[in-house]
């Protein structure tokens, strides 16, 4: 770790408030909520992949016994020719169901039998069209899903910076692959749930297990034509998400139900659902090429990036082309990309959304480069690396700790630790630029001197801890004073989801305000009392200190008496931060070992090295660096949407979804680097996105180096790997 300064609460390994209930089991997630007369809620999906609805009948439903609503596309407004989106018809589908399981009906029922028997009762006649599954289908545009498209190569972009062609003319070495990832998902244990109750002419309510509660209730108030004071969204707590709980899969539903019905509404997926409909991460195809001179110098980087979308327009192509070489200075850059509609469910985030894909081919292909110049790869990316104010296609950055990272992973013992036969070692570095956007943070001084803290960002790695960390920084305070809280949409500003490494940098630098706005008024209020102006009062340790004569009154002196002094002391903040003022860099290293008669794999070692900017909470940021690699490495070794012909997914659970096991991994070691962000008050950078980067390529390429032979598909599954060994000369 770098030197930085010294804090009293920062950088601290303090308990996280949320971690006993956890534990115990008491915290309440999106499923454990009960309201009276509540119903359970239930959806009806579609059997085919690609078909037009000729007619659903419901009239044998309805009849059925404890049944008090169904509803279905055609009864719903926002579904009509005016349309809202696609993220209406995403939730339930009208005219066309466009994946395998898309909504097409939902009953609520006073029992879970008799909404199933509903189910069942519920007709619905298909005429089937064309499956298009791949990206190659796709681009044929031999069946569209969106007629109004025209195509279902729904965007082109590109970013194109000096002369490429005379950069491929300067290189003495130019390497040249094409680069395929799967489908996945991105394996998140809690199943969505949510309840929702309807109130006429008053405010409803949603409860659900959410990223982002206030974007929630924008969507589904828009779906279902409310004003949004109409909608207070409550969020629970979230057992995992990773990008994948940042849309309303169930809530309008639910809420839809409810008003039908006259009762709450309770709505809660099976894993079954979430595989099959709830957004999984994009496959890709991604052809790059890359030229350098003899002594490693890049003259020339050009990419092509396709990737898939899901029933509707959602790729994450732009994180895919931001990410893929901002991690080198090189004069002479082509980017292009193209994203597809296909007949799987709507593409959702996954950590990094689109640069995992992208990074995956560039890295390999770095790896592969450094072979063929027979240079140390850490040193050929050092000789390349961006550095403060240099030109990228994410943009120009300040200071960053890129080389710093490359420079520890050299240095590292893990780096230069001896093989042996049928193993291999490679490394890999990914970028992620971090969120910004907008955050609300409110902070209420207590008479007894504790605080409670209320933001907008749900919590889904121990971000309350860390935000309650700063406030307590600010304020001097030890920080078990804090009471740290996620408000609903009625007890704090908007703010967006958490996601994209945005809450400790935007959220943390909202409470940094919010704090020092409720230090200037206690300054003030000490100020008054001691007949002297607020200039005159310092703040330091938790005590305003008279500058006059040295005198101090504690914060909980000031509160104690703060309603006879003007009222309770608040502060509160909210901003707009841009995205990529404070972005990370991530260097992995990875040792793996091939049988050289079955292709099976075996994770030896595996280092994350990351610069965090300011780690605030330790144990959140170290945690996260490693559930990041072991999401990567899944992806690499073993996960993947199957499907079959028909566009029917063919493992959609953890039993045939193989997600990596603690059984299946080495301890993933982990190291810190910190150079401060010069954007954030505590030099913040979000650490949630850059772990799960590299990891794709860096497995990849060991395995590649341990069997000679280059990996270019991705998962590298013991058939696959087997294949490659049968394939060397």
């Amino acid at each position: 770790m770098t030197e930085r300064p010294e804090y009293r609460q920062i950088g601290k390994r303090v308990p996280r408030p949320d971690a006993i209930e956890k534990v115990q089991g008491k915290a309440r997630y999106g499923a454990d909520l009960f309201l009276p007369g509540m119903l359970t809620g239930k959806v009806l999906r579609s059997p085919c992949a690609h078909a037009n609805i000729r007619s659903i009948n419901t009239d044998r439903a309805r009849a059925v016994k404890g049944v008090m609503a169904v509803i279905t596309g055609r009864d719903m407004p926002w579904l009509d020719s005016r349309g809202i989106g696609e993220t209406a018809r995403d939730n339930l589908a009208v005219e066309k169901v466009l994946y395998h399981g898309h909504a097409v009906a939902a009953v609520a029922a006073t029992s879970e039998s008799a909404a199933a028997e509903a189910l069942a009762l519920i007709e619905v006649d298909y005429e089937s069209l064309p499956v298009v599954l791949t990206i190659e289908d796709a681009q044929r545009d031999e069946t569209l899903l969106h007629e109004h498209l025209g195509t279902n190569t729904y965007i082109r972009e590109e970013d194109i910076h000096g002369d490429i062609d005379a950069g491929f003319r300067e290189a003495d070495v130019i390497v040249e692959r094409s680069y395929r990832t799967p489908t996945v998902h991105q394996g998140y244990i809690e199943p969505p749930a949510c309840l929702a109750n309807w109130v006429d002419g008053g405010q409803s309510t949603l409860w659900t297990t959410t990223q982002g509660h206030f974007v929630i209730r924008q969507s589904v108030a828009r779906m279902l034509e409310m004003e949004q004071s109409a909608l207070r969204v409550i969020p629970t707590e979230i057992g995992g998400g990773f990008g994948g709980k940042t849309a309303p899969y169930q809530e309008a539903i639910a809420l839809m139900l409810s008003r039908h019905a006259g009762r709450p509404v309770k709505m809660a997926m099976t894993r079954e659902d979430i595989f099959r409909t709830a957004g999984p991460g994009a496959g890709a195809i991604i052809r790059a090429r890359i030229g350098a001179r003899n002594d490693g110098t890049l003259t020339a980087m050009e990419a092509e990036l396709i990737y898939e979308s899901g029933a509707f327009p959602a790729a994450p192509l732009g994180g895919g082309m931001r990410c893929i070489f901002a991690s080198y200075t090189c004069p002479n850059i082509s980017i292009k990309g193209s994203a597809v509609v296909n007949n799987k469910p709507k593409i959702r985030a996954y950590r990094g959304p689109g640069a995992s894909q992208s990074t995956f081919a560039s890295e390999s292909l770095l790896n592969e480069l450094a072979a063929r110049l027979n240079m140390d790869p850490i040193k050929l990316r050092l000789k390349n690396a961006v550095e403060g104010g240099m030109k990228t296609p994410a943009g120009t950055f300040l200071a960053n700790g890129f080389r710093q990272c490359l420079e520890a992973a050299r240095d590292s013992a893990h780096y230069q630790a001896p093989l042996a036969p049928n193993q291999g070692r490679a490394v890999a570095a990914g970028f992620w630029r971090n969120g910004g956007n907008v955050s609300s943070a409110l902070i209420h001084l207590h008479a007894d001197g504790t605080a409670v803290l209320t933001t907008g960002s749900s919590d889904l790695s121990g971000t309350r801890i860390a935000l309650a960390q700063m406030a307590a920084e600010e304020l001097g305070v030890d920080v078990s004073v804090i009471q740290s809280v996620v408000g609903d949409t009625e007890a704090v500003g908007f703010t967006s989801v958490s996601g994209g490494s945005r809450t400790i940098n935007a959220t943390g630098q909202a409470v940094v305000e919010a704090s020092r706005e409720a230090i200037q008024e206690m300054k003030q209020r000490a100020a008054s009392g001691w007949n002297i102006t607020a200039d005159q009062v310092d703040w330091r340790d938790g005590q305003a200190v008279n500058l006059t004569n040295g005198e101090t009154l504690s914060m909980k002196q000031i509160n104690k008496d703060a309603n006879n002094t003007g009222g309770p002391i608040t502060g509160h903040h909210s901003l707009n931060v841009r995205p990529g003022q404070s972005p990370s860099f991530a260097v992995h290293i990875c040792d793996i070992e091939v049988d050289p008669d079955t292709g099976q794999t075996r994770l030896l070692r595996y280092t994350t090295i990351q610069d965090v900017g300011c780690a605030i909470h330790p144990d959140s940021v170290e945690g996260q660096l490693q559930g990041g690699a072991v999401q990567g490495i899944g992806w690499a070794l073993n996960e993947e949407y199957i499907y079959d012909d028909q566009g029917v997914l063919q493992n959609p659970g953890f039993l045939d979804y193989r997600i990596p096991l603690a059984s299946d991994l080495p301890m993933i070691d982990t190291v810190l680097v910190e150079v401060p962000s010069p954007n954030h008050p505590y030099g913040v950078r979000g650490v949630g996105e850059a772990p799960i980067i590299p990891p794709l390529a860096a497995v990849g390429s060991a395995i590649a180096n341990a069997i000679g032979q280059p990996v270019t598909e991705l998962p590298c599954s013991p058939p696959r790997v087997l294949n490659l060994l049968m394939q060397r000369p």
